[in-house]
């Protein structure tokens, strides 16, 4: 789950981590409101979206006065912005997160997230704060340093110290600096985190440390956990698709091809949308029913997959263990007649009770064409959908 910027330098504050003053609005009325109020007459205008890259994109803008915050506050609202992470569509302004400025020496980026691949948590740091890490890292990876953390015993003090002596920071800011790392992993462990990133952490013209912009994702699986977290959840930055899913408890994430895949387990899943691919394919999704799906859920996800107008044909693959074939044969007919699905439908069905499922689908009347393993289901909506004929 993301959340926006303002909501994450909330939480960097109840975590002692310093953050600029600021108020997020949601109308022209709220912005001048703010504006009046503050101090200072310079002030950041801040698009608030799910997504990277605001500022090429004129989603953040300084204000010199009052009167100009207003007119850039006037133009971002509502406004649809395209940036590389939201694609052709873009996010619509919705919100503004008005703050004051401040006199920047240095800039640094910080962040935390998760190294799938050592099962570990890891710090990236770097000295050149203020732009993509993704083109850092291609273009000056000897800017990057990491810390791996065993999380286990947490954040070590000698970690911790060394990437302050790494990043060449000032004598002075070394203590505020180990602290700021502590305080950010208490919140990456605590409130189950999948990315904390600070992005610019600025050294100000005060000679103090500062978060001036801050990302952060949770793991939705532990949402559960934090009512508060899953109260700023911002629904209309999300997948409709993918929120009906999971009221249905099917974990469902658009992809932009136009082969709708079924399957159960996430294993699974990602082999089928692999192989679909080997076969010349382009998956359109990637939904897991669960080791325990019903008719009902079956007929749930069929809507689902079938609510993408890019979708062209279907791949069901279902390997049965706890779950039962003949029951996901009953609801894939269930839906096919319900939805008067016309497109091609791929059916493979291997493990508990196959036979009976592939009996139900070859009894039911309905256009659906058998496959005798993955890859020959896979190759089969591969050709369909390139007007191939099947035996």
């Amino acid at each position: 789950m993301k959340i926006h910027e303002h909501q994450a330098k909330e939480l960097l504050l109840q975590y002692q981590i310093p953050i600029p003053h600021g108020y997020v609005a949601y109308t022209e009325k709220e912005v001048g409101n703010i504006v009046d109020q503050l101090a200072e007459d310079r002030v950041a205008v801040k698009a608030q979206i799910h997504a990277g890259g605001r500022g090429k994109a004129g989603g953040v803008v300084i204000a010199q006065n009052k009167k100009e915050a207003k007119e850039f506050a006037k133009n971002l609202l509502g406004k649809t912005l395209q940036t590389p992470q939201t694609g052709l569509e873009g996010q619509v302004v919705q919100r503004l997160l008005i703050e004051e400025t401040c006199d920047i020496k240095k800039e640094y980026y910080l962040s935390m997230t998760i190294d799938r691949n050592r099962e570990q948590v890891v710090v990236i740091a770097s000295e050149a704060g203020g732009t993509s890490i993704e083109e850092m890292a291609k273009e000056h990876p000897d800017y990057i340093i990491q810390e791996v953390i065993d999380v286990s015993i947490g954040l070590m003090g000698f970690q911790a110290r060394r990437m302050a002596f790494n990043l060449n920071l000032p004598d002075a800011l070394i203590k505020p600096f180990i602290n700021i790392m502590f305080n950010m992993y208490r919140l990456f462990y605590e409130k189950n985190c999948t990315t904390v990133e600070i992005n610019p952490l600025v050294i100000t013209s005060n000679d103090t440390l500062i978060a001036l912009d801050a990302k952060m994702n949770f793991d939705d699986n532990a949402l559960f956990k934090h009512s508060d977290i899953e109260a700023l959840r911002d629904i209309s930055f999300e997948d409709e698709r993918e929120l009906q899913a999971s009221k249905h408890d099917l974990s469902y994430i658009a992809l932009d091809g136009n082969i709708g895949c079924l399957v159960n387990g996430a294993g699974l899943a990602m082999a089928t949308m692999d192989i679909i691919q080997y076969y010349g394919g382009n998956p359109a999704n990637f939904l897991d029913v669960g080791g325990s799906a019903t008719s009902e859920k079956v007929e749930e996800a069929f809507n689902i997959i079938l609510s993408d107008a890019h979708v062209k044909g279907i791949f069901v693959n279902i390997f049965g263990g706890i779950m039962k074939c003949d029951v996901i044969a009953k609801g894939i007919v269930e839906a096919t007649k319900k939805t008067g699905l016309s497109l091609p439908l791929v059916v493979r069905l291997e493990g508990t009770n196959a036979e009976d499922g592939e009996q139900i689908l070859s009894s039911s009347g309905l256009n659906i064409i058998p496959a005798k393993s993955m890859d020959d289901g896979a190759e089969k909506i591969v050709s369909s959908l390139k007007g191939g004929t099947h035996e």
